[in-house]
């Protein structure tokens, strides 16, 4: 990449401090806790300023020829049931005269308190099953096409029908263990009664969201009590249910203002029996899309609250085993903290490098999906601050032997406002990666891997060349060092290999490989085995420095691009000498076969 002039730095700071004042701009009066900190679905938003969705996984509502899969689990909550199940089909709301039409209304919302039995006895009753799966169509087309409907006496039935049917008690997980659902792979557990449970939940929410809805009228119903209830729902197994108990609960945070701050601190316990308890809750992902929209209408400067949240809810979440559930919602309410306050960068990065995975590649990867996000929207001030541990995190993944781990670090390199801040620190961060780079450019199983080293290589080159050659001659007299250290250590194995065969009891013992010449013997018990190329162990001369010039201009326009697929690719086996001699020595033990065969 050429050098980049001042000018079109000047122009990607500017990006990306309208980006942030376009985000903070919506900040209300921490004080006041006002409506307007949580954004409404009907506004308009840009893409970036949305939580990422979470998924229903593997839920097909189209129709049309579909794959042939394994039978969807299905369990039931456990409903108490009435003892009364039989009813009357009330008249339709529509045909009603208009001063009957609140207390019909009234008679309905009581018939569908009648729970029914969908799981021992799925074909029982179904005659009155219809009758409210019925009135429940009925009533959300009443409340959706129709004003003045919510009226006073409307509040506590509407509440206590919602109440009675969706409240209970979760059947036992499927999953008890906890292990990590993969949404690519695992059928998610569906209810049995959801074909009334979603009509029940589709009348609350256009019951919250008429415009005919008084909070203050409400708020005698729909209590902390009552939150605190919807919240334990969100450990369902059933995708479709968490998906709307997301949308109620945002509703209700948007509506009551006095049960904002309860919500946000139930949340956060749910958070912390999650991290330090249990590591098991279906909903993680819906709660955090939640907070994604909580914090993105954060009021500045922020709470001390706020701040607490971050560090000790969200920076612990990244250690869970399930992370890659719901990372992508994590990252993004990470990303919201730092575009509202970047005095928060240092301490998020240094958390993630806390929790960095160690043998866990794929979890490694989302790290650096989410390390790049952040350094996006960092400010050079708060990078400066962060770039030689975060770098040296770096080098250990340009390092690291799964090619996709050291391709995503790779890649850090394809971006034009991290490499800009590359260039102004490159006299710290150069001599930080260029072993990593150097060797393996070398040393590195996978092909591709190397031309995207080159790649970097030649940005490095491109930006300082007296810094470049520096670094080059540097690693060199590092690894002629280093070979003055194994030529002492031999040296001393010598000595020590003459004083014992002086012993007289030398000749009773046998040798551990015979066979093997005295330098190879030190060879196969030293810790020093790692090869050393012949370049790096020659005395560092102009010459070298310009063919590794040459050899960085030639490969790094072989590098793969950004929007490649990510594919398996074949390893390449190393050449072990002792292991290609043992292999020459071997003699196959012939008249131990001719022995069986005979005697067969």
């Amino acid at each position: 990449m050429p050098n980049k002039t001042k000018k079109d730095k000047e122009t990607i700071k500017s990006a990306k401090s309208t980006k942030s004042n376009s985000n903070t701009s919506c900040g209300k009066d921490n004080a006041t806790d006002s409506a307007d900190e949580v954004q409404q679905s009907g506004s308009k938003r840009p893409s970036n300023s949305t939580p990422p969705p979470t998924q229903l996984n593997k839920i097909k509502y189209s129709g049309g020829a579909q794959l042939v899969k394994r039978e969807r689990r299905q369990s039931s909550s456990r409903f108490s049931l009435t003892n009364n199940r039989e009813l009357q089909k009330l008249p339709a709301l529509k045909d009603a005269p208009p001063e009957e039409c609140e207390e019909l209304f009234v008679q309905k919302l009581r018939q569908c308190c009648v729970l029914f039995d969908f799981v021992s006895d799925p074909l029982s009753d179904l005659k009155y099953k219809e009758v409210k799966r019925a009135g429940l169509n009925e009533m959300v087309e009443y409340i959706t096409h129709n004003s003045d409907v919510v009226t006073d006496c409307i509040y506590p039935e509407a509440v206590v029908m919602f109440s009675v049917n969706l409240f209970r008690t979760l059947p036992p997980s499927s999953n008890p263990t906890g292990a990590e659902f993969d949404p690519e792979e695992d059928e998610p557990t569906l209810e049995a009664a959801w074909p009334h449970l979603q009509l029940v939940y589709e009348f609350f929410l256009r019951f919250l969201e008429s415009p005919d809805f008084q909070p203050n009228v409400a708020k005698k119903y729909i209590d902390q009590k009552f939150v605190m209830s919807l919240l334990e729902l969100f450990d369902s197994e059933d995708p479709r249910e968490r998906d709307f108990l997301k949308t109620i609960l945002h509703r209700i945070y948007g509506k009551f203002l006095g049960l904002r701050a309860y919500i946000r601190r139930q949340i956060n316990n749910i958070f912390y029996r999650f991290i330090y308890e249990t590591e098991h809750h279906n909903g993680i992902a819906e709660l955090l899309e939640i907070l994604g929209s909580i914090i993105n209408g954060f009021a500045l400067p922020l709470k001390e609250e706020h701040k607490m949240f971050l560090i000790r809810v969200l920076l612990p979440l990244h250690k869970v085993k399930s992370l890659s559930v719901y990372h992508p919602q994590l990252a993004y309410c990470v990303v919201q903290f730092l575009e509202k306050d970047s005095s928060l960068t240092e301490p998020v990065i240094i958390g993630l490098l806390k929790f960095w995975p160690k043998t866990h590649s794929p979890k490694e990867v989302m790290f650096l999906n989410e390390l790049e996000e952040i350094l996006d929207v960092i400010e050079p001030s708060e990078f400066v601050k962060v770039q030689e541990p975060l770098f040296r995190q770096l080098a250990k993944c340009v390092s690291s032997p799964h090619f996709q781990v050291a391709e995503r670090a790779l890649y850090y390199w394809n971006n034009e406002y991290i490499m800009s801040l590359i260039s102004d620190n490159a006299t710290v961060i150069l001599p930080i990666m260029f072993p990593a780079l150097y060797k393996n450019s070398k040393s590195h199983w996978n092909k591709t891997i190397h031309g995207l080293i080159y790649n970097a290589l030649k940005l490095f080159m491109e930006m300082n060349q007296k810094l470049f050659d520096d670094c080059t001659q540097q690693y060199k007299a590092e690894k002629q060092k280093e070979k003055y250290k194994v030529k002492e250590r031999e040296e001393i194995w010598h000595k020590i290999k003459e004083l014992a065969q002086q012993n007289p009891q030398t000749n009773k013992l046998h040798p551990l490989r015979p066979g093997l010449p005295p330098q190879d013997e030190y060879m196969l018990y030293s810790d020093s085995t790692v090869a050393v190329y012949s370049m790096e162990i020659e005395t560092p001369t102009v010459e070298d420095i310009q063919l590794l010039k040459k050899t960085v201009e030639s490969e790094a326009s072989q590098g793969v691009k950004k929007d490649q697929a990510l594919m398996r690719r074949k390893s390449e086996l190393p050449q072990d000498v002792f292991t290609i001699k043992a292999l020459e020595a071997h003699k196959r033990a012939e008249e131990y076969l001719t022995a069986n065969q005979e005697a067969l």
